[in-house]
This record gives structure tokens, C-alpha cells and sequence, in this order.
């Protein structure tokens, strides 16, 4: 198996196309110009040491050389070590509920901030699982495609923040269908998704989107944060908490029956997610009942960046040795008379 360390150089490659397009470019030029001077035959009389070809040799040697080296910075490496192991992971996408309403302090130190450190402690959990990140409000994108860099994943999960989202709501339905095209096409792997929210669902289809998404093969964990009895919204910019139309405070309510809903809907369960370690037990237990996959996993990858350079290396010093004119010493050699 061949895959590169750092692929985000491969962009690279798209000089090499715009090298190619400037260098025909010049070249049509140059002949539009010799034209101007007489015919063709009459210029390789005055011109008996110009090559047709070397220079368009040079420059594709020059090209393969750029080539090269760009292939040897995205770091290639080959699997040396190939072993069949019993990988007992799942695949699992969170969706975590980015409105405002999450800032809500109900729980310590808030909705938000308390979902986030369950996740993390979910993600420390994990071994050979898979993880993406999707976070939502009045709209739905993906924060970290399915992988298994739990490192990455550590990282943009500390960078969520409700102001990711302009378009405020809670559209759960859009969250639940974005999670079920999140997955990789393994059909046989358990695979969950789990959407963290406070229940405040201004959208509608919902149940829909759970039932189509257990239909095929997911199963939906809903993790209902915050109290029923409601909690104000603090308010960043003023400092206090956040006001209706008429002056009152808003207050967030967890909306426990909607979340029951759509977890019997997608196939899963509905946990409460309190200052407590209950939830952490529960989900893991849950997600311990799902399919496990077996994979090959390529454990061990050699370096190959050295063979790259010095095949860049011995083009760039052919392409030195070459000439741009003919040379004189081959010139006399006669193969056929």
C-alpha cells in the first residue's frame, strides 16, 4: 500500500501544468517571429546549429525534475509491514448543537462547553473507532470528516463556538441527514450517530430524518443537555442575558420528549447529560453493543522520498549536460550514408 505523509503538497503539481502552458505559449510565439525572417528551409541554412528539439528535451527534463522533487516534499511511503487485525472500532458522528441557547449555564460551566468535554472524554475512549465532527444550528456543516486522528479531532473541538454559525435555530433534521452521509461505505460496522442538544427544535422532519437513517443501518444517540426547568441565556455582548422582544429574559428549556422521539425513531436511546459521569457510562456501554469491523490495517510505512530525490537530481544534471544546439562532435558521426 503507497500513501503520502503530508498530500497537501500535491498541490504543487498545478505549477508544473502552468510551466507547460507558458512554456507552448513561447514556443509558438518563437516561431510566429522566426517567420517573419523567411522560410523554414532557408532558416536552417543560416541557422545550421540550432536544434529543433533540445530545448523542448530540456525543458521536459526540467519539468519531471519539478515533478520529482514535489512528489519527495508529500513525503511518499510504502507499507512495509502488512498485518490482519481483528480491529473491534465503529464509526461514529457527533453532532453537537452550536446555538445560542447552548451557552446556557444550567450545567457547569454551560451546555456547550459541558457537551464538548464529553465528547473529549468519549474521543480518549476510543482505539480503532472513527470520528467525525458535525456542528449545527439553523444550518448544518461538517467540522471534521470520518477519521481516526483522534488528535485532530481534539483540536477542532476545542474551536467550536456558536458564533461558527450566523443562521441561528436548531435544525436537528439537518443535522441527522448531514451525520448520515458522513460515514464511509464499510456495510459492516456498527454506526452511530450522536447528537448533543438541548431538544429546542425550530425546524420540522426530524423524526423522518432519524427513521431514514436507521432504515439504513445507523442508529441515533440523543444526548439532551441542560434542565427542563429552563435556564437564561447569557449574553456576550452586554454582559447579562439575552431578551425577547418585550424586554423579558429568555429562558432555554431542555425539550426531554422531543429527544426521547428521535431517539426511538433513529433506533437508539436518549441520555441525559447532567454534572454527572452518568451520561460518559451509559453512551459507551450503548456504543459497545454495535457491530465491530474487522480490517487490514498497514502497521508499518518505510520512507521512499529518497528514491524521488535523486531521480529529480540525475534529471536536473542531464538537463544541464544537454545543449541547446546541436553539438559538433556528434554532428560528424555518420550511422547511415
Amino acid at each position: 500500500m503507497f500513501r503520502f505523509e503530508n498530500p497537501e503538497y500535491l498541490w504543487l503539481m498545478s505549477i508544473v501544468i502552468l510551466l507547460a502552458l507558458v512554456h507552448v505559449v513561447l514556443l509558438f510565439r518563437q516561431k510566429s517571429k522566426l517567420r517573419k525572417f523567411g522560410e523554414s528551409y532557408l532558416l536552417k541554412q543560416l541557422m545550421p546549429d540550432v536544434s529543433r528539439w533540445r530545448s523542448s528535451i530540456k525543458f521536459s527534463l526540467l519539468e519531471l525534475a519539478i515533478t520529482f522533487m514535489i512528489i519527495m516534499l508529500a513525503r511518499p511511503q510504502e507499507a512495509s509491514q502488512i498485518g490482519e487485525e481483528k480491529r473491534s472500532g465503529i464509526e461514529t458522528v457527533i453532532a453537537i448543537d452550536i446555538s445560542n441557547s447552548m451557552l446556557a449555564q444550567d450545567v457547569t460551566p454551560s451546555r456547550l462547553d459541558r457537551a464538548k468535554m464529553l465528547v473529549e472524554s468519549l474521543v480518549e475512549n476510543f482505539s480503532d473507532d472513527k470520528i467525525g465532527l458535525i456542528v449545527f444550528a439553523g444550518d448544518a456543516f461538517v467540522q471534521l470528516p470520518i477519521t481516526s486522528d483522534y488528535v485532530s479531532a481534539k483540536m477542532f473541538l476545542s474551536s467550536i463556538d456558536p458564533s461558527m454559525i450566523v443562521n441561528q435555530g436548531t435544525d436537528i433534521a439537518a443535522a441527522i441527514n448531514l451525520a448520515a452521509h458522513s460515514f464511509t461505505q464499510d456495510e459492516h460496522v456498527g454506526k452511530a450517530i450522536i447528537v448533543i442538544t438541548d431538544g429546542e427544535d425550530h425546524e420540522g422532519g426530524v423524526l423522518e430524518a432519524a427513521k431514514d437513517a436507521h432504515d439504513n443501518g445507523m442508529n441515533i444517540f440523543m444526548l439532551g443537555i441542560g434542565s427542563s426547568k429552563g435556564a437564561p441565556i447569557p449574553n456576550k455582548e452586554s454582559g447579562g442575558y439575552m431578551l425577547d422582544r418585550s424586554g423579558e429574559t429568555i429562558l432555554s428549556k431542555l425539550n426531554e420528549n422531543m429527544c426521547k422521539e428521535i431517539a426511538q425513531a433513529g433506533g437508539g436511546v436518549y441520555i441525559h447529560v447532567d454534572n454527572t459521569s452518568g451520561a460518559q457510562r451509559i453512551l459507551d456501554d450503548e456504543l459497545d453493543k454495535l457491530e465491530k469491523s474487522d480490517s487490514t490495517v498497514y502497521s508499518n510505512y518505510a520512507e521512499q522520498f529518497q528514491t524521488f530525490g535523486v531521480i529529480a537530481l540525475l534529471l536536473i544534471i542531464i538537463e544541464i549536460c544537454v545543449l541547446e544546439r546541436k553539438n559538433p562532435i556528434l554532428k560528424k558521426i555518420k550511422f547511415f550514408k
